[in-house]
């Protein structure tokens, strides 16, 4: 299968991509988290608090204030178990699903991206390590000072000399194509951007500055860490540092150096450590290979920037309603992160006030982050955006919306109830979108960003996606509801109804929010 063809039907047409009689082997899945053998550890300690703060004074972090950003970006956090109910033949047969959990949603429950970090603190030896969320200990990979080979890494676009950590997401795939096979590769962008998403949140609480850099060379980036970029290969680097903010540097001579990948990792010696996953048979997944190798960028020749354009935005929908502009809305990330599910059969339908509604959309927007991909440094999310069906929210009549962030303002595509027609284009009714008043989806570009970044645009608009995502499923629980993110919809029906065919826009995922019900099951907190 082509490339752009293979894209294509991971978006418009999800049966195509695996085969018919694909069968999960659940007997021989991997496990949710990848573990080394035979590395240096430094354990991170229990003593993980219950409430985030800022800090108060520019001094470097400890070892300890590094521990408790990775437990609350993704440190397994709860271990859940529910009861299945099955009815057969007249027989009904209850089996129980167990899971250990983390504070980001994650599609199946399977977590198919990792964390390292290159740590430069005065209570841990100097360089590269591994995120063992199973022990919540961090394992030396490679010792030493990469400050040189990262910065030229990222297109010396970044200063990392005053950055205490760099972190790295990385996706693992194998860990859920075993069950989604090639879909698996649109769920591990958004797992990615979900998981920096947290990490924005996590930083910006605790008082680091941060700065995502969705370009740089690959395969050096890869090698420093010793992974095959056949098995797992980083998706995203986020340098912190305790200053205002990450030194962005961007000069003529920069732009004219050219770096290649191949130069760089001949500097430092492959790494040959043991891993283990579990699986005792692991199928190919060539499509994924492949997609991924197109997606590499080999020189630096290869960074851009992106031009904002917002014309679509300005152009859909005539009627206008604006929201009340509230008092920003604060809370405590750490509660709510300890109290964020997805809902899914739980949702219950309840009205939804236009002060909610105007919290919700206004904070999920109310931020900026700081990326290699936009012009001005610091942009908030412009290439992506929010579209909504609406029903039973106060003061907004029942249709579809499209969200104008900068007037903060709804302007309406369609009026009418469209709960039927969403719930019809499930393909796998699992939530009941009749109990959800908001049913909203994140829209981009069609083109996937194709013209500008190459394949690699497309893993990149899932990141922005999910960054996004998860600002909105923090803010609704923040709020009293709940959201649950979904891509088993129908793209091209949605596109229809926003009116967005011919606009060169797409709805990218579907999040259902709304009040709910307390779920019946046994968790616990694995928390000290």
């Amino acid at each position: 299968m082509e490339l752009e063809t293979f894209v294509h039907h991971l978006h418009f047409d999800t049966e195509k991509v695996a085969p018919p009689d694909w069968q999960v082997d659940w007997e021989d899945a991997p496990l949710p988290y990848k573990l080394y053998r035979g590395l240096p550890e430094i354990p991170l300690g229990a003593d993980v608090p219950l409430t985030l703060g800022g800090r108060e004074v520019q001094t470097e972090p400890s070892l300890k204030e590094l521990g408790h950003f990775l437990w609350y970006v993704y440190g397994l956090t709860q271990y859940a178990q529910s009861a299945l109910i099955e009815d057969t033949e007249g027989k009904t047969a209850v089996s129980y699903a167990q899971l250990f959990r983390r504070f980001v949603p994650s599609g199946g429950a399977l977590y198919p991206n990792e964390l390292y970090v290159y740590v430069k603190l005065k209570d841990a030896p100097m360089g590269i390590y591994h995120y063992d969320a199973a022990h919540h200990r961090l394992l030396l990979l490679r010792e030493g000072n990469y400050d040189s080979y990262l910065s030229r890494s990222l297109g010396n676009s970044c200063d990392l000399s005053d950055c205490f950590c760099t972190v790295f997401v990385s996706t693992f795939f194998w860990k859920n194509f075993y069950k989604y096979n090639n879909f698996s590769y649109r769920l591990q962008g958004l797992d990615a951007g979900v998981l920096i998403g947290q990490s924005l949140e996590v930083a910006n609480t605790m008082g680091f500055s941060s700065r995502v850099c969705f370009q740089f060379l690959d395969r050096s980036i890869n090698h420093l860490l010793g992974l095959s970029d056949q098995d797992e290969s980083v998706y995203a680097v986020i340098p912190l540092s305790v200053n205002p903010s990450v030194k962005y540097v961007d000069n003529d001579h920069n732009r004219e150096e050219k770096v290649s990948a191949t130069e760089l990792y001949r500097e430092v010696p492959l790494l040959e450590h043991v891993s283990y996953n579990r699986s005792k048979r692991v199928i190919d997944y060539p499509m994924l290979r492949k997609l991924n190798e197109a997606s590499m960028f080999e020189t630096t020749e290869s960074f851009v920037k992106i031009k904002e354009n917002n014309s679509v935005k300005q152009s859909l929908g005539t009627e206008m309603i604006f929201l009340p502009l509230e008092e920003r809305f604060s809370y405590n990330l750490a509660s709510v992160c300890k109290e964020r599910h997805s809902p899914d059969i739980d949702f219950m339908l309840g009205k939804v006030s236009q002060t909610q509604l105007s919290s919700l959309l206004n904070e999920t927007f109310s931020f900026s982050y700081q990326n290699d991909l936009d012009e001005t440094d610091g942009h908030a999310l412009t290439r992506v955006s929010l579209y909504g069906s609406f029903y039973n929210v106060e003061g907004v009549p029942n249709g579809v919306y499209s969200y104008d962030n900068t007037a903060h303002a709804l302007r309406r595509i369609n009026q009418g109830d469209f709960r039927e027609f969403l719930q019809m284009g499930l393909t796998m009714p699992n939530v009941n979108l009749y109990q959800v008043p908001l049913c909203m989806h994140v829209v981009g570009d069609k083109s996937h960003l194709k013209e500008e970044l190459g394949y690699r645009g497309y893993r990149i608009q899932q990141m922005e996606a999910g960054i996004l995502v998860q600002r909105l499923l923090l803010m609704s629980c923040a709020l009293g509801m709940g959201g649950h993110p979904l891509l088993g919809f129908d793209a091209n029906q949605c596109d229809e109804l926003y009116r967005i065919n011919s606009k060169g826009k797409t709805s990218l995922i579907q999040i259902p929010v709304g009040p709910y019900r307390p779920r019946s099951w046994l968790k616990g907190s694995l928390h000290s």
